[in-house]
């Protein structure tokens, strides 16, 4: 068989929906990603982006931004083992690791090759990594590059979690791996009951914290000092693409983990530093998050209100914890539908189906950001509503 033929499959299958006008991916934004962008020349209310505090385009981001680009130019030609190391990356790290009270941090050029690159470094052979049925696909992919083995228990299930450590032997090196929020269905990891089970049964815990750096704890450290377990957490994953404005990403742990990664993982020593502007932009959104705490109030304010208004309207919105609120439609293809409707009524949302979710629980992810109006939020409910009612999925 010709090792192109599933791609000629999966090409037929991507025609009928362009076909159909319900593709809903690689849509085009003309603009910065603001509470109302651009997308072919018509202004959308955005409710699919990760911009949680709205500093994508803080005047003072891009500025300090800017002033990295004409210091030390578009990038850093080299990775940060051998030339690419600037002095801007170590004062990033040295930020971090106060403003979350840890030992050490170590950046990444993306968030998934943190998870790439620690978790395939730390699992040897007679490792154990136990992850949650809805963990993200870059701490799936990183434990298949590690030489352990990776066992996955059932969403949230402290049971089912419990069941797999009790068969673990005491010998073997055990992480478990959770997300602190879930980037799809917006509730949060269980970590008081999982910290209990960590403990118990002497493993160690790594928490992907991307959707919660940011948004949750009094002081936006995320789901760690949120369930105020910070010293019990044993590695802090985080990303930049989310409150922090930018792109990148950084694992937080006690000095000794961060020196081991810093000299064995392959995305760190085998890949280009992050780019000047990146890194400055980070440093300025992480200063920002600390002397404004009122934009994760307006957050939380919003998410509140749409999460009351939506299930008000009828809407099934899980299990939402955050400010990641899913709308539940069905079968994938309603979920494609109600993107392109929702879009001609000026809202856009982001559509995720199975194998993301379970089949037949097909949903639109809808996050929402510090810097959004009620105007924008009163407007988008009204769309959420004729097109929910227009399809039959509340009366």
């Amino acid at each position: 068989m010709d090792i192109f033929q599933k791609c000629a499959d999966a090409a037929e299958y991507y025609a009928q929906i362009r076909d159909a006008g319900i593709y809903p991916y690689y849509r085009a934004i003309s603009s910065g990603q603001n509470p109302v962008v651009m997308h072919r020349g018509k202004e959308l209310v955005m409710l699919g982006s990760n911009n949680y505090l709205g500093l994508t385009n803080h005047p003072e981001v891009k500025e300090a931004a800017a002033m990295a680009l004409a210091l030390f130019g578009t990038g850093c030609a080299g990775s940060r083992l051998l030339n690419g190391t600037l002095d801007i990356h170590l004062e990033l790290e040295e930020r971090l690791a106060k403003f979350l009270g840890r030992e050490d941090v170590l950046t990444f050029s993306t968030g998934f090759q943190v998870n790439l690159g620690v978790l395939s470094c730390l699992l040897r052979r007679s490792d154990i990594a136990l992850l949650d049925g809805l963990n993200h696909a870059s701490i799936i992919d990183g434990c298949r590059l590690g030489f352990g083995k990776t066992y996955k228990y059932l969403h949230n299930d402290m049971a089912d979690l419990e069941k797999k450590l009790v068969n673990i032997s005491g010998e073997k090196g055990t992480i478990i791996v959770v997300d602190g929020v879930f980037s799809m269905e917006g509730d949060t990891a269980k970590l008081p009951e999982i910290v209990e089970l960590k403990n118990r049964y002497g493993a160690r815990l790594m928490v992907d914290d991307a959707h919660g750096l940011g948004v949750f704890g009094d002081n936006g450290r995320g789901t760690p000092e949120h369930f105020g377990l910070e010293d019990e957490v044993d590695l802090v994953m985080g990303t930049f693409s989310k409150s922090l404005a930018t792109v990148g990403g950084f694992i937080a742990a006690r000095a000794d983990v961060i020196d081991f990664i810093r000299h064995e993982a392959r995305t760190a020593i085998f890949s280009a530093a992050p780019p000047p502007p990146s890194v400055a932009a980070a440093i300025k959104a992480l200063e920002i998050i600390e002397r404004e705490p009122e934009r994760r109030k307006n957050l939380w304010e919003n998410a509140r209100f749409m999460k009351r208004e939506l299930k008000t309207l009828g809407f099934d919105t899980g299990q939402s914890e955050s400010p990641v609120i899913p709308l539940v439609v069905g079968e994938d293809v309603a979920a494609f539908v109600m993107t392109r409707k929702l879009q001609e009524r000026g809202v856009f949302a982001n559509p995720v189906i199975s194998p993301a979710v379970p089949k037949g629980r097909s949903m639109m992810r809808t996050s929402y950001m510090a810097t959004h109006t009620m105007e924008h939020l009163e407007f988008a409910l009204e769309a959420f509503a004729a097109v929910g009612r227009e399809m039959g999925i509340i009366r």
